[in-house]
């Protein structure tokens, strides 16, 4: 099994959840108003688990271990809490930001559950944001390839390729990009082989070096996420390009349900 919590979570819809949450917030308030707002993200989590407790919740769990396999890779996250199947992020940040979404949206996908919540209890009122989706595990295993200007300059490119779309059949799409970026550098060689250093210059002055994943002798892979803009992203990656030695840069977008393939050259190369 690709995906393992030792909790089982169940899905629940927006009426169960907007009910549970209603009790869970009335806690939080609490839990700021006497801890007030500095503590560690730690201490209001051990404070909320205990108020849940007393409040009667049936199963409160902090730390819960969410752990994703490939053959031999691995890779744990925890959820800071699970009360009665409803899953809360908490942060202690100044605001919510599309990052903190970013990675509540990643536990949701790998539970397969529809919606949890962030939590914020920096700021002066605490901040919280209910999110929703309606991808199912199987929705996000249906993913269509776009590999036309893709080019297997090497045989580490064909396992690069192969290796990412075994990844998304195992586990689906939508995932954080950070994830399937730890487990090709593994698949691929290893962090100590694949992050290598990498001289820039421009007209034949030394502009320092930048790490950079290195698959093959002279060609570099970079995955993202870029739903829009993806001509701009590519201009960017052909300047960084230039100022290398390198031969090529297998660039990898995960688009949602679209995996666009490109293989970067520079004329003057080819």
């Amino acid at each position: 099994m690709p995906i393992h919590c030792p909790v089982q979570i169940k899905p629940l819809d927006g009426a169960a959840f907007e009910g549970l949450d209603y009790r869970i917030m009335g806690h939080a308030y609490a839990s700021q108003n006497e801890l007030g707002r500095l503590c560690n993200e730690s201490a209001y989590q051990a404070d909320l688990k205990a108020r849940l407790v007393s409040d009667g919740f049936c199963s409160v769990w902090t730390e819960v271990p969410l752990t994703v396999t490939h053959r031999e890779f691995s890779k744990r996250y925890y959820l800071d809490l699970v009360a009665d199947d409803a899953v809360y992020e908490l942060k202690t940040d100044a605001a919510l930001g599309s990052e903190h979404e970013a990675q509540l949206l990643n536990y949701l996908f790998l539970l397969g559950i529809p919606r949890g919540k962030l939590l914020n209890l920096r700021p002066a009122k605490v901040q919280g944001k209910i999110l929703a989706t309606s991808l199912t595990p199987e929705a996000r295993r249906s993913f269509t390839n776009i590999a036309g200007r893709w080019q297997d300059l090497t045989p580490a490119c064909v396992i690069l390729r192969k290796t990412l779309c075994d990844l998304l059949q195992d586990w689906g799409a939508f995932l954080a990009v950070e994830l399937y970026q730890e487990a090709l550098i593994h698949f691929m060689g290893g962090a100590a082989k694949i992050e290598q250093h990498v001289n820039l210059s421009r007209s034949g002055i030394d502009l320092g070096g930048q790490r950079m994943m290195v698959h093959s002798p002279g060609t570099a892979f970079r995955l993202t996420a870029v739903t829009e803009g993806q001509q701009h992203v590519e201009s960017h990656l052909r300047r960084l390009l230039a100022l290398t030695s390198l031969k090529a840069i297998q660039w990898i977008n995960l688009n949602h349900a679209k995996i666009e393939f490109v293989t970067i050259q520079l004329k003057a190369r080819e």
